[in-house]
């Protein structure tokens, strides 16, 4: 595991001059009389704005300023000097009744991105807000706070999504979800793919400066400039608040806390995982106590929705033990059985129990990155897994589930994406043990475009239905769930798409599935 200690944070830079510098950039230094905005070449939002993290009384609102998002340095287009930029929040799209006005500055150290974060709104109440640098205006979001931590409200609405390679299609998914009546959105990793595109499933051709993989922080931003160049990524996010964490793919694949996939050495991995962390901050609408400490970033949070629900967000990548048995899939692995082996370690995990316990909501809702729930690859006796997602963790997995069961959780629904399918199913709390008791639900959300173009059903899925008695539904396209919540009744909505790899398909709902209060376990 890493050392994380100060001296660590001072071998990447972080302290003095430099930390004061990306103070600025989180808008946490407000002072009016500098760094006015000066004439920049074209517009300095074509990545759109955003809003996250909502509570009852304030968000974090988030734009970056670079009117040229392909610029090779990775600087936008931008001077080398700070920018002041002006933000309004309104209760109409008109801006006639402004409730806050303010600045911040956008420095160069964080790729003039702006995080402002805004306290002292109306709980359950709907926003609107937008940026001004200079003379230019941004586009207009929409955001929205909780209820009120006391209040008991009659409904929640919300979408997942996850898995979004560029290379694989449209972002079509996301006109369809902007156009949805929801609260907010929760996006469950892999935002960005680090791989180079030479080649894609769209059939256009890609510039030059896209085809090496993403290894430096000028490189993650010129990817991050690629997918936000997405119109229906950018209204998604100007519609609805969204909370945010990573899986692997923001930094490489399948790494695990200082070990990389080709087992690099591991001080330059931290290096390009310091800068993929970076640039992941750089251009998400996270909070200052999301700022990154060099390799480091505390993603891990807790957000409630009033008494109705919990959103509790793991971080499953950056404190794991690495995957058992060389990582990929195995039908005799016993190190995934061993006790002490963690996917979430001791510190993240104690505080999730710790959760369980101090929560009042009737609903928790564990934000998961890989799937937690056992996937059997084998319909025969045997038992053939992946060793990457919490089969490759399965003390750890029992511990979770049997402590929410002995601490009460009254409705443990887990929401996860990764593996670009869409599953619903039980979770045991021994899956060795045929009639082990069923502690919670799990909802596996497809990839917005990553795979191609899928289908409803694949020789795996039927393996899988086989193998895996727990699971009540399968389906291969691509799209997103939606989510309604009540105190009686939790139904997801599996939002599929016909293709991806052309622009404009239409969406369905595949499927409804229902968890009963008070009931574990999944309903179809």
């Amino acid at each position: 595991m890493i050392d994380r200690s100060v001296s660590r944070r001072q071998m990447f830079g972080f302290g003095g001059a430099a930390a004061a510098a990306l103070m600025l950039g989180t808008g946490a230094w407000e002072t009016h009389s500098a760094f006015a905005a000066p004439a920049l070449k074209g517009d300095p939002f074509p990545l759109g704005v955003a809003s996250g993290d909502p509570t009852a009384d304030g968000v974090v609102l988030w734009t970056r300023l670079a009117p040229d998002p392909f610029a090779e340095d990775g600087l936008g287009g931008m001077p080398p000097a700070p920018v002041r930029v002006h933000y309004e929040v309104a209760l109409d799209e008109r801006f006639r009744r402004v409730v806050r006005r303010d600045s911040v500055v956008a420095t160069p150290e964080l790729a003039h991105s702006v995080h402002p974060e805004v306290h002292g709104l109306a709980p359950d109440r709907t926003y609107w807000f937008r940026f001004r640098a200079g003379s230019e205006i941004s586009p207009v979001g929409r955001t929205r706070t909780t209820p009120a931590p006391w209040d008991s409200p009659r409904r929640l609405r919300f979408a997942f999504a996850s898995c979004q390679a560029w290379q694989d299609g449209y972002y079509t998914a996301y006109r369809h979800m902007a156009q949805e009546d929801l609260d907010l959105v929760v996006h469950l990793g892999d935002y960005l793919y680090e791989y180079g595109v030479k080649t894609n499933k769209r059939g256009v051709s890609t510039d030059p400066r896209f085809h090496t993989e993403t290894l430096d922080l000028a490189r993650y931003r010129l990817q991050y400039g690629l997918y936000k160049s997405e119109a229906p990524l950018r209204e998604a996010h100007a519609a609805f608040p969204w909370i945010m964490t990573f899986d692997d793919h923001e930094v490489e694949n399948n790494w695990a806390d200082e070990t990389s996939e080709n087992n690099d050495d591991p001080a330059a991995f931290l290096l390009r995982r310091a800068d993929a962390f970076q640039a992941l901050y750089e251009h998400a609408p996270l909070r200052r106590t999301q700022l990154p400490k060099g390799p480091d970033v505390q993603m891990y949070r807790r957000l409630p929705y009033g008494r109705l629900a919990d959103f509790t967000m793991l971080d499953t990548r950056q404190y794991r033990d690495d995957q058992a048995c060389g990582d990929g899939s195995s039908a005799d692995c016993a190190e995934r059985f061993d006790p002490d082996r963690t996917l979430l370690g001791a510190r993240q995990r104690d505080w999730v129990l710790k959760g369980f316990s101090r929560s009042r909501a009737r609903w928790q809702i564990l934000g998961n990155q890989a799937p937690m729930g056992q996937t059997d690859q084998d319909p025969g006796p045997g038992t053939t897994v992946w060793t990457d997602p919490w089969d490759g963790y399965v003390a750890e997995r029992n511990r979770l589930l049997a402590e929410a069961d002995t601490r009460g959780v009254r409705n443990l629904v887990v929401v996860t994406g990764d593996r670009h399918q869409n599953y619903a199913w039980d979770l045991k709390r021994d899956y060795s043990d045929p009639e082990s008791a069923t502690v919670g639900s799990e909802f596996v959300g497809t990839s917005i475009t990553s795979g191609g173009d899928g289908a409803d059903m694949t020789v795996e899925g039927e393996k899988f239905l086989a193998a895996n008695p727990h699971m009540k539904f399968f389906n291969n396209q691509r799209g997103y769930v939606r989510v309604t919540v009540d105190r009686d009744r939790w139904t997801s909505d599996f939002r599929v798409l016909p293709f991806v790899t052309k622009p404009d398909a239409p969406i369905s709902t595949r499927a409804s599935v229902v968890v009963e209060d008070g009931t574990p376990g999944v309903q179809v």
